[in-house]
């Protein structure tokens, strides 16, 4: 599997689980998971270097904000919510990428 394969099959599920927390639909543990199994895929893949692409800067940045923030600060701080939204909006339907993300590998 090649990098870009990699990021077009995990940013849609990425964005489906951001999208499913936000309305309290799955409890902040299923991210968790969901961002060790990525992240032990990823360290599978053995890819090295920077992101390749914006949707890969938005899609590790997005990862990145769960991992960095409890639950209780996702759901509280209306900008970061908005922001979260504004990433999975992104690496869900495209448009331009958010002038905030910064999104490094790891």
């Amino acid at each position: 599997m090649t990098r870009e394969e990699f990021i077009d099959n995990k940013a849609p599920q990425l964005a489906f689980y951001t999208n499913a927390f936000l309305m309290d639909q799955i409890a902040f543990d299923e991210i968790q998971l969901y961002l060790w199994d990525t992240l032990e895929e990823w360290q599978q893949w053995d890819y090295q270097g920077e992101a390749q692409s914006d949707i890969e800067q938005a899609f590790w940045h997005l990862l990145h904000n769960f991992d960095k923030w409890p639950d209780w600060v996702l759901r509280g701080n209306r900008f970061l919510r908005q922001q979260i939204q504004q990433y999975s909006d992104y690496l869900s339907i495209g448009g331009d990428k958010p002038s905030s993300c910064v999104g490094v590998c790891p």
